[in-house]
C-alpha cells in the first residue's frame, strides 16, 4: 500500500508542487520591477556586467578568499559530487531514460559513485558544522536552511542504501524521502539552484550599466 502511495498518486503530488512552485517563485521575482525610470548615461555595457557577474560568482575575490576557503572548497565539493550522482549514478540514468527522455547515456562506475558520494557528504557535512559553529552564519541562519540540509542529508543516504536494488523498501525510502524534498523545495533557500543566474545577472547589469568593475 505504502509502495503504491509513493510510486502513484504522492509522486504526482509532488511533482506538481516542484515544478508550479518553481514557475511561482520564478514568474514573482520576474515581475518585480523598479519602477524608477534611470535616465543616466550608460557607462558600460550592461549585459557584460551581468556575464561577468555570474562568472566572477564561482571563485571568491582575492581579498577575501584565505577566509571563505572552507566554505568554497566543501561547497564545490558537495554541489560537483551532488550533481555526478544525480546525473550520472546508473539508477538515476536508468529512471531518467524510462520516465524523461526516453533514450539512455552513460553512467559512472561503481568507484566513481562511491568517490563523488564520498565528496558529496564531506561538502554538505562541512557546510552545516561551518554554519552551525561560525557565530556569523548561525545568527542568520533559519530553521529552514537546517530542514533542508537535513532533507538533503536523508536522500543521500537511502539514496546510497538503495544502490545496490537488493531491497525493494529501501527503493521506497528513497522515492518517498526525495518527494519530501521535492515538496519542500520551492518554499526554501534551496531554490538558489535556479535563482542564483539570473540574481547575479540581475546585480551585474545594474553595476555593470554604472560602470562599476564587476
Amino acid at each position: 500500500m505504502f509502495e503504491q502511495f509513493v510510486d502513484g498518486i504522492f509522486w504526482d503530488i509532488a511533482l506538481i508542487v516542484f515544478f508550479v512552485g518553481i514557475a511561482w517563485r520564478l514568474i514573482t521575482v520576474l515581475l518585480l520591477r523598479n519602477k524608477r525610470i534611470d535616465y543616466s548615461e550608460p557607462r558600460n555595457s550592461g549585459f557584460s556586467g551581468a556575464i561577468m557577474a555570474n562568472v566572477r560568482g564561482f571563485y571568491p575575490r582575492k581579498e577575501v578568499s584565505s577566509r571563505i576557503r572552507l566554505q568554497v572548497i566543501a561547497g564545490y565539493m558537495f554541489h560537483l559530487g551532488l550533481f555526478v550522482l544525480l546525473f550520472f549514478a546508473a539508477p538515476h540514468v536508468k529512471f531518467i531514460a524510462q520516465h524523461i527522455t526516453g533514450f539512455s547515456y552513460i553512467t559512472i562506475p561503481y568507484w566513481g559513485f562511491i568517490v563523488a558520494s564520498q565528496f558529496a557528504f564531506a561538502g554538505l557535512i562541512l557546510l552545516w558544522v561551518h554554519r552551525v559553529l561560525n557565530p556569523v552564519t548561525r545568527l542568520i541562519s533559519k530553521r529552514s536552511d537546517h530542514i533542508a540540509t537535513i532533507l538533503v542529508f536523508v536522500v543521500m543516504l537511502t539514496g546510497c542504501m538503495a544502490l545496490g536494488e537488493a531491497s525493494s523498501e529501501l527503493r521506497v525510502l528513497h522515492r518517498f524521502s526525495v518527494e519530501l524534498l521535492m515538496i519542500y523545495f520551492p518554499f526554501s533557500a534551496l531554490m538558489h539552484a535556479f535563482m542564483f543566474i539570473p540574481s547575479r545577472a540581475f546585480t551585474g547589469a545594474f553595476l555593470g550599466r554604472r560602470g562599476v568593475k564587476v
